[in-house]
This record gives C-alpha cells, structure tokens and sequence, in this order.
C-alpha cells in the first residue's frame, strides 16, 4: 500500500512539473512556429529553436535588405557570375533587369540567379550578407546566420523556425515586401512569372512568404496571413506536408483569442 502511495506522489509531482499541451493542432514538421505578427506572441512552437537548414526562406531576407538598398526602378545588369545552381528566373548575361523585376524572380519563381544579382547588383555580394546578417541581429535572430543571398546549404548558414517567425512578421509590415510575395502570377519585363506558394490559392487570407527546398532541408515554409484584422505568421521547418499544416495552423491560431497566453505553447526535442 505504502508502495502504491509513493507511485501516486511520484506521478502527481511529474504531473505538476510537466508543461501541459493545450493545444489542438500538430505538425508534421521537425519544427514549426505560429506568431501573432503585430504582438510577437508565439501560439505554437514545436522546436523552435532548433538551429536548421531554411533554402530559399532565406529569400525574404534577401528581399528586405535590397529594398533597403535600391529602389524598385533601378536598374541591374546580369552578369555570368550571376548565373548559379538550382532554381532560376532564367536570366541571361548582359540583360538590363529593374529591381522590382529580380524581386519578382526571387519571390515567385524563387531564382538564385535573382539573388545573386540583387546582391552584387546593391553594394556587392560580400556587404550584402553582412547586411543580412545585421537586420537579423537587430530583430533578435540570435541563431541565424546568414552564408549566401540565395539559402543554398552552407556550414554558416542556418536558423529556427523562431527566429523565421521574427522575420516573418516584420516583413508582414513592409507594404512593398507583401505586394510583391502576395501577387499570384505578374508579367513583367518579357516575362511572366507564377508565385510558387499555393496558400495564396488555398488558404483564406493569406498574404504570401515564401517557399523553399534542398535535399538536405527538406521543404521549408513561411507564410502569413491575415483575418479581421489580425495578422499571424507560420513556418515549418522539414516539412513533407508543410501546405496542409499551415492551413491547420491558421484554422487554430485565429480561433483562439487575441492576446489569450496559450500553456505550454514550446516544446523542444533532442536532436
């Protein structure tokens, strides 16, 4: 009998000790982030501070740091050392591109060639990534790196699905940077170009981001969305059904009330 007390104790201080999940949504992500985008507040977070690969998520930091740096109308020649591996907008050497066309080629088609000339086209690649680099430190990404404009994998280049949901939400309060990830398909200098990101379509309310993939980072997703008024970012992180968890977690996120603490809302595996 005595036996069985000290179980009952043993089990109701684990009780007591272990956070409690509240929450009604999961993912399939390794990790994933929901953000109220105007209070900070994070509703969902499953490993959000696991330091990951993120691919072209990068991109919106590519973004914000050219519109820091040019305006839309400048102008941009290609060069051949623009040219790189993996997904393109197909640029070709000697083209004269305005800024707001290779925003365009980064946001919807998701070209490293557009980065790559953003960069070097704003004050060269190497000052560019310092940049970067500087507007994560400012916003609080404290384990963000950024190695390159594009989010191909590199040993220096890495975040979280937390430090992803800071960015998210504030270039969800940059006007241009949302016009631009929001516009489903543009034609523009030539070319028409469609967003890859199919939240825009299926989701209601959603204001766009931006997708990503490698094969070592799997698919990788931030988006944002907004609903009577109220706007919330997401991001998974090595996600094969990252279309139908973002969906899963706006339903849940805008059914809970505004400014509502959710318990126990972090959960953090070992690796």
């Amino acid at each position: 009998m005595r036996k069985r007390t000290w179980l009952l104790v043993g089990l109701a201080l684990w009780w007591c000790l272990t956070p409690v999940r509240v929450w009604g949504v999961s993912t399939s992500a390794s990790a994933a982030v929901l953000m109220d985008a105007d209070t900070g507040q994070v509703l969902f977070d499953h490993n959000g501070g696991r330091r990951m690969l993120i691919a072209s998520t990068t991109k919106i930091m590519t973004a914000l740091v050219a519109l820091e740096r040019a305006s839309p109308t400048d102008v941009i020649t290609v060069k051949q050392e623009h040219m790189t591996e993996g997904s393109s907008m197909y640029l070709k050497p000697g083209e004269r591109v305005t800024v707001e066309e290779l925003l365009y080629g980064l946001l919807l088609c998701s070209g490293n060639d557009a980065a790559e000339a953003l960069a070097d086209g704003c004050g060269g690649t190497a000052s560019f990534v310092r940049r970067m680099n500087g507007l994560a430190g400012e916003l609080g990404m404290e384990d963000t790196s950024f190695e390159n404009p594009s989010g191909l994998d590199g040993q220096a280049h890495y975040s979280t699905a937390r430090d992803m949901a800071r960015l998210a939400a504030y270039a969800a309060g940059n006007h241009t940077f949302v016009r631009l990830c929001s516009t489903r398909s543009v034609t523009i200098g030539g070319r028409t170009m469609t967003n890859h990101n199919r939240l825009l379509r299926a989701v209601p309310g959603c204001i766009g981001m931006k997708t990503g993939y490698t094969r070592a980072a799997g698919r990788t997703l931030v988006s944002a969305a907004e609903r009577d008024g109220r706007r919330l970012v997401a991001v998974t992180l090595q996600d094969g059904n990252d279309w139908a968890d973002h969906a899963a977690l706006y339903d849940w996120g805008f059914a809970q009330p505004a400014g509502q603490e959710t318990a126990d809302h972090r959960r953090e595996d070992t690796p």
